[in-house]
């Protein structure tokens, strides 16, 4: 559809260049065909002219608010956009009253909350009737998990569609398009072209806003990777250390560890460093893991762990760095093993399913006539004294049978201790015999 001729009375280079690049139909909004295309689902409300209300999920600048509003457009629907920071329930009450009122006259509105995440309960569920009842067909904008954010009620009157961050071909065609504004190319180089994709991290306002800096050189002024970087602040990768960014990284890093990625692992190290993360964060998961996800297999690991740890609080940033990233490579190429893990579990459900059984007595000290009396203490055979080292006595309650909890691997140091573990079991079982 070919755009209208500018009024004489619009200054239309004043605008933002993202501004006057913003899509003026469905078809020209980039990257998100999975939700727009014919047989997509917004593609098949549209054609349908009925549109359910929806959650657009997605990172910044990928076109979450100019997809609600070309959908306004695009089903005839009057579009009341309001922002989740500055909207209270009295403002949205005063907007459902002009959205019945044009109810009534036939008009549909079309609600559009950005940051809806930010609402809270009461809120929220102020929205519920209104939904439900047709004021309004309500489209709310996240850049959040919305089953962490958003009422389980809400969820359930609306669909949740995920929008993608912009891949590097959708955000070339948003440069191509910038250069046909300015009618001549962007002035970098390839591999400054590409860095400059990669700084906008999947956002294609911020493509646009560092693009039209770039145009404002002087003419003939080709810059380099280098030269980029030095003209254009770095931007820091999106991760926002009180939201889901943070619990992905911080899972992705422990998987890779589990997983023995030591490149994976470094990476998501890297990525949570370079998105503000707290290395003491780091370093405390970094330990559990040790004990969780290695354990026995090779007990070095704990000691590492926590001497990294100490390492970063003498050394402080970026020097303290390295040796977390030594104990990620550590952690990443030992061998692993859950069996600790799964044991303290297993003993522990044992521990309550029996409840407050005493020891039995032969093993306990009797520094009273009385105990000695009663049984306590009679029959040990102190381990010392036995040719192995080792009695293979009862340690188990009386009313309870013995059960084994720990099963080590044939990994690092466990397949050792398996060896031990399965010469003691063979000994208790000969001394029983006899």
């Amino acid at each position: 559809m070919a755009r209208p001729a500018p009024s004489l009375f619009d200054n239309s280079t004043a605008r933002p260049l993202a501004d006057r690049l913003r899509p003026r139909v469905l078809a020209d909004v980039v990257g998100q065909d999975h939700v727009l295309a014919a047989e997509a689902p917004i593609g098949r409300m549209v054609a349908a002219k009925r549109l359910a209300s929806l959650i657009l999920w997605g990172p910044p600048g990928c076109g979450k608010t100019t997809i609600a509003r070309l959908l306004a457009d695009a089903t005839g629907l009057y579009f009341e956009p309001v922002s989740a920071v500055a909207s209270g329930v009295a403002e949205m009450r005063k907007i459902f009253e002009a959205a019945n009122a044009r109810r009534a006259t036939g008009q549909s509105t079309l609600l559009f909350v950005d940051e809806i995440h930010r609402f809270n309960r009461a809120q929220q569920d102020v929205l519920l009737p209104y939904v439900e009842d047709g004021t309004v067909t309500l489209v709310g904008a996240t850049t959040e998990n919305p089953s962490f954010e958003l009422n389980g009620a809400l969820l359930s009157r609306c669909q949740v569609l995920v929008l993608n961050r912009l891949d590097e071909a959708a955000l070339e065609l948003l440069l191509k398009s910038a250069e046909k504004t300015y009618e001549r190319p962007l002035p970098l180089d390839a591999d400054a072209r590409a860095a400059l994709k990669a700084m906008a991290d999947g956002d294609g306002r911020y493509l646009l806003v560092m693009a039209e800096e770039i145009f404002s050189l002087p003419a003939g002024k080709i810059l380099n990777s280098a030269q980029l970087a030095e003209f254009v602040q770095r931007r820091r990768p999106l991760y926002d250390k009180a939201q889901e960014s943070h619990y992905n990284l911080i899972s992705a890093l422990h998987k890779s560890l589990r997983g023995s990625d030591c490149d994976a692992a470094l990476y998501w190290f890297s990525r949570m460093l370079a998105g503000g993360e707290d290395p003491r964060y780091i370093a405390r998961r970094l330990t559990r893991f040790a004990s969780e996800d290695i354990g026995m297999a090779d007990p070095q690991a704990l000691q590492i762990a926590v001497a990294a740890w100490e390492t970063y609080e003498r050394l402080g940033s970026p020097e303290g760095e390295l040796a977390i990233a030594q104990l990620v490579i550590y952690l990443a190429t030992a061998p692993k093993s859950n069996a600790a893990y799964v044991a303290i579990g297993a003993a522990m459900r044992s521990a309550k399913q029996y409840g407050s059984l005493m020891p039995p007595k032969h093993i306990l000290n009797a520094p009273t006539k009385l105990m000695k009396e009663i049984g306590y203490g009679e029959g040990y055979e102190y381990d010392h004294d036995t040719e192995e080292g080792f009695s293979g006595g009862n340690y188990f309650p009386d009313e309870m049978k013995r059960e084994q909890f720990y099963t080590p691997v044939e990994r690092g140091f466990e397949r050792e201790i398996k060896k031990r573990l399965d010469y003691w079991a063979e000994l208790r079982k000969k001394k029983r015999q006899s």
